[in-house]
């Protein structure tokens, strides 16, 4: 039956999966998980019908939420979740909130400020000026930006691999586990394997565990592109920074830098020098959490 008290849902829209969690109080009413295919968040009627659907089948029949908030994928700039948000909550006719998946690691790691920063296939960061205004810096792809994410750092590994070649240089550990993984015989090869990729992203970004194979097995270039990755990381932070955005704390998730210890050493060792009081730590908790706590938000009463 419907619940008295008011049901708060939160949803998380990756890239490959979306995670949906209802509360009515502390009593959970659903925990959803499935793909994301259909997801178009760039055809703003569509999205808007899929995470209504979303919401109607994963509750259980006759409740009704009160308040929806949702992390989106691919939701870049915030005229795009604005238009999203209006039409959802048009459609549901309940208060609803629609930011970039990205900003749910900050309320999912209990905080009301700071940077969530995510470094899987790609990379972005984000945050809140102290006047609510959203400011987010990278994501901009594995072809021109996404530095220190997964298929960043395959294309810089390429790079760097070129550089060498050009240099005249015999192909070191690097380049011998690039070929392999590219299925190419020669390091000019490489160029046509990762030009020829139907999704640069995903293509790219499997590749990249040996780039930090080569850096353990001690490739000098591996483990500079490495370190270069960490910087590109840490500088998103300090974008952030020099435009107002509180970076007291950088809460940190994505597949890449959370599973890489080189990755996640050589980030830490650069923000701690170019902000020394800047606090990183990973995320505890499923991103959903954030939406959970946006949501619960619009459920407080309005003061004046």
């Amino acid at each position: 039956m419907q619940h008295s008290t008011p049901v708060a849902v939160g949803i998380d829209v990756g890239g490959t999966k979306t995670h949906l969690r209802a509360f009515a109080g502390t009593e959970s009413v659903a925990d959803h998980v499935r793909t994301s295919s259909g997801w178009r968040p760039h055809d703003h009627v569509a999205a808007a019908a899929w995470l209504a659907a979303l919401i109607e089948g994963a509750l259980p029949e006759h409740v009704r939420p009160s308040a929806v908030a949702v992390g989106a994928h691919a939701c870049e700039t915030p005229l795009q979740c604005e238009a999203i948000r209006l039409l959802l909550q048009e459609r549901l006719q309940i208060p609803c909130h629609v930011v970039g998946d990205a900003e749910l690691l900050v309320p999912a790691a209990g905080l009301d400020r700071g940077v969530g920063l995510v470094a899987g296939t790609g990379s972005v960061a984000v945050g809140r000026r102290a006047d609510g205004t959203s400011v987010q810096v990278g994501g901009w792809g594995a072809i021109l930006g996404d530095e220190g994410g997964a298929a960043g750092l395959v294309r810089e590994a390429a790079r760097a691999v070129w550089a060498a070649h050009d240099r005249g240089e015999a192909p070191d550990i690097l380049a011998r586990l690039l070929l392999n993984a590219f299925e190419v015989d020669e390091v000019p090869a490489l160029c046509a394997a990762l030009e020829s990729a139907t999704d640069v992203s995903a293509e790219w970004g499997r590749r990249a565990p040996v780039l930090f194979e080569a850096a353990e097995q001690g490739s000098a270039i591996a483990a500079e592109v490495i370190a270069a990755g960490g910087r590109a990381l840490a500088s998103l932070v300090v974008r952030l920074d020099a435009r107002g955005v509180p970076v007291d704390d950088v809460v940190l998730a994505g597949g890449t830098i959370l599973s890489q210890p080189a990755l996640y050493s050589a980030f830490t060792t650069a923000l701690a020098e170019a902000l020394p009081s800047t606090r990183p730590r990973t995320l505890q908790l499923p991103p959903v959490e954030g939406a959970l706590a946006l949501a619960r938000i619009l459920l407080r009463p309005v003061t004046g």
